[in-house]
């Protein structure tokens, strides 16, 4: 498996180590795409890869599948081209689809082309649980409390814990882009992104960001703490975000899976 991957930053560069260095995977990131002059020709000797500038130059080269690991306009920008170049996608920047008339666009052009788009689970679980209970209507209510560091949410530092919002994952999303892609991965998930319940708390005394979510139904009931160590060369990272696409990769093309997929 020849691998694409769209950034230079924490999460492609822990790809390209574990990947072209450890061997984690059977494939090899042959190129990324970027604009950062100084970091990329540093990653393509580093890892023996190929760095470009150019984005149709990128996704002409051979590979595969392609990894977005950068942000939500970089991902907007670049879906459908994809696609259309007969390339699956994995998709690290959830918030990318907050607009569900682009989610659904994207999923027509993925459909026409035969291509798949991969979302990985990120920092939090419980997802195949959701879509099963969801499958025949089953899942009646959703809620994701996320609780955060006032720093990691851009606020002036705090005192004590404050709850600063407290709504859907629409509105969540629109007011926290780069905080609670989490709560979008649940709403496409579950019960969409008018009906997942989400509230977002800051808290001084945190030292690990963490997600509670519950769910009810004819299930039954579930409740999933997740703390999230963050990634061991950038503290504003989830560790679990990066394994959750070097799991993706792993398991595509598996033989038998385990979940939903």
């Amino acid at each position: 498996m020849k691998i694409g991957v769209i950034g230079t930053g924490n999460i492609a560069q822990y790809l390209l180590k574990s990947i072209n260095t450890d061997g984690q995977l059977e494939g090899k990131i042959t190129s990324i795409f970027g604009r950062n002059q100084e970091v990329g020709p540093r990653l393509e000797t580093q890892f023996d890869t190929m760095f470009y500038t150019d984005f149709q130059e990128f996704i002409d080269s051979p590979i595969d599948i392609v990894v977005e690991a950068a942000t939500i306009d970089v991902a907007i920008q670049s879906i459908e081209a994809v696609l259309v170049s007969k390339k699956d996608m994995i998709l690290s920047s959830i918030g990318a689809f907050k607009d569900v008339n682009f989610l659904a666009a994207m999923k027509e052009v993925a459909q026409s082309n035969g291509q798949h788009i991969y979302l990985p689970s990120g920092a939090i679980g419980g997802l195949d649980l959701l879509q099963s209970a969801n499958s025949v209507g089953g899942l009646k209510e959703v809620c994701i409390t996320t609780r955060k560091s006032p720093a990691s949410l851009g606020l002036e530092p705090m005192n004590e814990e404050a709850c600063i919002f407290d709504g859907v994952a629409l509105h969540a999303i629109e007011k926290f882009p780069k905080n609670v892609n989490v709560a979008l991965l649940l709403s496409i998930a579950g019960l969409g992104v008018n009906r997942t319940k989400v509230r977002v708390i800051a808290d001084p005394k945190v030292q690990k960001n963490t997600h509670t979510i519950e769910a009810e139904g004819g299930f039954g009931k579930m409740c999933l703490i997740i703390e999230n160590e963050p990634m061991p060369n950038n503290p504003k990272t989830s560790y679990l975000a990066a394994l959750s696409i070097l799991s993706t990769l792993r398991n595509r093309g598996n033989f038998i899976t385990v979940g939903a997929n």
